[in-house]
């Protein structure tokens, strides 16, 4: 059965099953558009009115991308394989062409009006196969290479669907995500499966969109992980995506993998509207545009929450200052500013400003040390004809030292794994999607946000 799940670089766990369409024996146009309740809460008519995300390509590391699967025909470039078997744009297994189809899905047949359609259909897949079967391994040294390789082929965004379970990225996957951070690519990576109170990396490294999921009512999914480090929150409960292991092309499941596509979609419509932003702005407008729609009372970043829940309408369409280059997340040092640094912070050649200080203020200081040195042997003198007797105290400066503070630890979460709130008694924003009772409001309406910003 084709699941989405979200992957382990010391083997791939599955931690969610896919529930396949069986309701519907052949999985009619509607039938397959009606199971996608995202694009209702996102409000994506009005949203693709503004881009399509034209022009951007996002790179998909995974299991490979179905280039002939029918919603992505024309959108799945060559890409590269880094497993040594094979083309990128087969996928055995199917996670890589569910995350691509959640992404830049455009429909087929007839006005495109079979089969399902992404957040994003104008934008380009970039697959790159750095795992084929359910039990392979990731390792870190095979997808940095393949993040470095989308880097160097242009893609502005990169889809890491996957977590080390716990595990610390290896230098090699370090250096990867800041040669990509310094090369102004927006990193979105899954928070991860396991309930937990730790976002896994690589999502937890600094500059990484990490993403957890949330369902329909817009309320945590008690799977996501959680904790410090958690940036947006996506749905991630029975998402449609295509499957090329069902029968029916098509199935629903639950995982960060998920909601991490829609983060990667959402962040390419932006590049596509904003082409002019740096990638930490591109950053800055979906953070700043999150909500945290019925939960009023968190104030962000929040454990379970992070900035709030994902916005692509208002992230397009509000008025949000375009912020520091490198955003509101920073980025892990490249190789290149951990050896130069800047001494100064603000000027273009820091090393330099401290050289000119340095020299501009060595004879002033040479001055002053040969004027004491003259006054110490002329008072020598001075003691030795007079034979008088005087107290010396050996004295010298103490060494510094402070202990670095600690880190703030988060209590344990509750039985359930989550926290039901309220939910509000009003739609504001969204049409009611079709079929929807008014007794069922869309819990995604595009509400002011409440960040506590």
């Amino acid at each position: 059965m084709g699941a989405k799940r979200v992957w382990s670089t010391t083997g791939v766990v599955a931690l969610t099953g896919a529930l396949l369409l069986t309701s519907a024996p052949t999985a009619s146009a509607d039938y397959v558009r009606d199971q996608q309740w995202v694009l209702d809460a996102f409000k994506m008519d009005a949203t693709w009115a503004l881009t399509q995300g034209e022009g951007v390509t996002v790179a998909v590391v995974d299991s490979g991308v179905d280039g002939s699967q029918p919603d992505l025909t024309g959108q799945v470039l060559q890409g590269k394989d880094f497993t040594g078997g094979g083309s990128a744009k087969e996928d055995v297994f199917g996670h890589g062409t569910a995350m691509a189809s959640i992404i830049a899905a455009h429909g087929h047949g007839a006005g495109n009006d079979s089969g399902m359609i992404g957040l994003a259909p104008k934008v380009k897949i970039l697959p790159l196969r750095t795992y084929q079967k359910e039990n392979d391994k990731n390792p870190d040294d095979v997808w940095s290479e393949a993040v470095r390789y989308a880097v160097d082929q242009g893609a502005k965004v990169i889809n890491l669907s996957f977590g080390a379970d716990g595990g610390k990225t290896s230098s090699e996957g370090r250096e990867a995500i800041a040669y990509a951070q310094a090369h102004d690519v927006v990193v979105v990576a899954a928070a991860g499966n396991t309930g937990a109170v730790a976002v896994e990396e690589p999502a937890a490294l600094p500059g990484i969109v990490s993403v957890g999921a949330v369902d329909e009512k817009a309320n945590r999914w008690v799977g996501s992980n959680s904790g410090k480090g958690l940036t947006l929150m996506a749905p991630g409960v029975q998402v449609l995506a295509a499957d090329p292991e069902s029968s029916q092309g098509y199935s629903l499941s639950d995982g960060t993998s998920d909601a991490t596509a829609f983060v990667s979609a959402a962040a390419a419509l932006v590049r596509s509207k904003y082409p002019d932003l740096t990638a930490g702005q591109v950053i800055n407008r979906l953070i700043k545009s999150a909500s945290f729609l019925d939960h009023k009372e968190l104030k962000a970043p929040d454990r379970e929450y992070g900035y709030g829940i994902l916005r692509p309408n208002k992230a397009l369409t509000m008025d949000i200052p375009k912020g520091p280059k490198n955003g509101p997340l920073g980025q892990l040092p490249s190789n290149t500013e951990s050896k130069t640094g800047s001494a100064t912070e603000g000027t273009e050649d820091g090393s330099t400003q401290a050289n000119e200080q340095d020299s501009s203020s060595r004879l002033p200081i040479l001055l002053i040390i040969g004027g004491i040195a003259a006054v110490t042997v002329i008072g020598g003198i001075i003691f030795a004809v007079m034979r008088s007797r005087g107290n010396r105290g050996d004295g010298g400066p103490g060494s510094g030292g402070g202990t670095p503070p600690r880190g703030t630890g988060y209590p344990p979460q509750s039985s359930t794994g989550y926290q039901q709130y309220p939910s509000s008694a009003s739609n504001q924003g969204y049409p009611t999607p079709q079929g929807q009772s008014p007794q069922h409001p869309n819990h995604y309406a595009q509400q002011p946000p409440y960040q506590g910003q």
